[in-house]
């Protein structure tokens, strides 16, 4: 993704206290509260806020973000507010999509709100779907390209936007994968009755 890119996000994580919210996203929390734990990879992990509410749940967790502001926030945000996952989280500083994961190598895969150039988010999200183990679950949102118009916050660039349809073409050759959604949703900002239009992703390997 680019040293470029990595120091204008260390900027930006270090230049206040949180970027993001500490809660976890909604889609997070009704996707994997009902799932049994096991290892799960968080790829552009920001925060950490996802890692950290998975980590309390049980789950071992390998959370990775290309930038180092982002992965020392979080290791310290676990090391204040949840200790107790001190031995469920690996924080990894690294480019996910110069270093992808292994195939079948975890459970979970999140993707949230991790907005990258076509061919990269392609070939990022394969490689997640591949890193998964037979009824291990990938989860992918992000926001839609209608929310430019339509929707509020995000990026501003349409070249990293997409939709569900997208994201279908790029899974497409990739076989033993159920998609169980793929479309937009709605999400209401917090304190606000603004509504951002996101797009849903949620596969299931099956073999």
């Amino acid at each position: 993704m680019g040293t470029d890119g990595a120091a204008a996000w260390d900027a930006r994580y270090a230049a206040t206290p949180l970027v993001w919210s500490a809660e976890p996203n909604r889609w997070v929390e009704e996707v994997f509260s009902g799932l049994p734990v096991g290892a799960a990879l968080d790829l552009g992990a920001g925060e950490g806020r996802h890692a950290i509410w998975l980590a309390r749940r049980g789950w071992r967790v390998t959370a990775v973000d290309y930038s180092g502001e982002a992965v020392r926030k979080a290791a310290a945000i676990q090391e204040q507010y949840a200790p107790e996952t001190r031995n469920r989280i690996i924080w990894v500083h690294a480019d996910a999509v110069a270093e992808p994961p292994a195939p079948r190598s975890v459970d979970a895969v999140l993707l949230m709100y991790l907005h990258l150039p076509a061919g990269q988010r392609r070939a990022l999200l394969r490689a997640g779907a591949e890193a998964l183990r037979p009824s291990g679950t990938l989860l992918l949102v992000g926001h839609d390209r209608c929310n430019l118009t339509e929707g509020t916050g995000g990026p501003r660039e349409p070249a990293v936007l997409f939709t569900a349809d997208d994201l279908l073409e790029d899974l497409d050759g990739l076989t033993g994968l159920e998609v169980r959604r793929a479309e937009r949703v709605e999400r209401t900002i917090p304190g606000t009755d603004d509504v951002a239009l996101d797009t849903l992703l949620l596969i299931v390997r099956e073999a």
